[in-house]
């Protein structure tokens, strides 16, 4: 004590008289706090932030304290009022030859049922109105209770049915799953005889490509010009038919000479007429020929 008195009288120096109100209130309630439990205050260094938290802790303490006293107090008038009120009762019941001790025990049942009923309805009184009004806020509460239940139950079967339809959809997609893992061997089977197939595609590819770049190099050194179509063709096809029957006396003519008596000197000339001949029609081949190509560069 004689630690907190100089603590005290240091830092009521020291912060000057707000403090030293403050640190005597703080002393006067943790003295009657640790003396209501039967002990010392224990000695501790009072500063500034120990005193403030201290002084909060006090006021709060005191405001309960008051406020605890102020309730305890209206409880004792209430309940000295209920006992002079009961007395008065019983006082009365008793003049009326209606004492406790003098009912029937049916009716004390009955009684007491009743006190246990307007307890239940959180009543204080056993007026028939009082009663009345509890039992419609409890018909009211029902109703509520009622409703709160009829929703609880809807959205209840609608979940339900939600779950059932997701029931459906697992069982469903189960068994789409094992289906596809059913279909998993043959169709690993299917993609390796495709995977073979397709390397054999692609060496065919890969050689078909090479024989047309061999025919293209081909057509290339025959003079093939990519703008000869069809048409020019069949046209050449025909100019050569005209040819060959044009040609065709000339060579009938030419083997009918290996009959000729063995005279050199006709055989001479006759071979030289047929020479002629033959030039002449390879010129006009040639002629044909070149018109031809011409046209097809046109």
């Amino acid at each position: 004590m004689s630690d907190m008195t100089g603590d005290t009288s240091s830092l009521s120096e020291s912060k000057g008289g707000s403090d030293a109100a403050r640190i005597s209130e703080v002393k006067a309630w943790l003295t009657s706090q640790f003396e209501a439990a039967g002990k010392q205050v224990p000695s501790f260094d009072y500063t500034h932030r120990s005193i403030a938290h201290l002084y909060n802790l006090a006021t709060a303490s005191q405001a309960k304290s008051q406020a605890a006293t102020i309730v305890a107090n209206d409880f004792r008038q209430k309940a000295s009022e209920y006992r002079a009120q009961a007395a008065r009762v019983r006082e009365i019941l008793e003049s009326a030859g209606m004492a406790q001790e003098s009912l029937p025990s049916n009716v004390v049942s009955s009684a007491q049922v009743l006190a246990n009923v307007a307890n239940l309805l959180n009543i204080r009184d056993t007026e028939l109105s009082s009663f009345l009004v509890a039992m419609g806020d409890i018909s009211l509460r029902k109703t509520g209770v009622e409703e709160k239940r009829a929703k609880a139950q809807k959205d209840s079967n609608v979940l339900l049915d939600y779950t059932r339809k997701a029931i459906q959809r697992l069982t469903y997609l189960k068994k789409i799953l094992a289906q596809l893992e059913d279909d998993v061997v043959p169709c690993e089977s299917q993609m390796e005889n495709w995977k073979t197939n397709l390397e054999v595609m692609a060496a065919k590819e890969e050689q078909y490509i090479q024989q047309y770049k061999k025919y293209e190099m081909l057509l290339n050194r025959v003079g093939y010009s990519p703008k000869i179509s069809h048409r020019e063709l069949v046209e050449m096809a025909e100019h050569r038919k005209e040819l060959e029957k044009m040609t065709k006396p000339v060579v009938d003519t030419l083997r009918s000479y290996q009959d000729l008596p063995p005279d050199k000197a006709l055989a001479a000339l006759a071979i030289e007429d047929k020479k002629r001949q033959f030039a002449a029609a390879e010129k006009y081949l040639e002629e044909v020929l070149q018109s031809a190509l011409e046209t097809s560069d046109e």
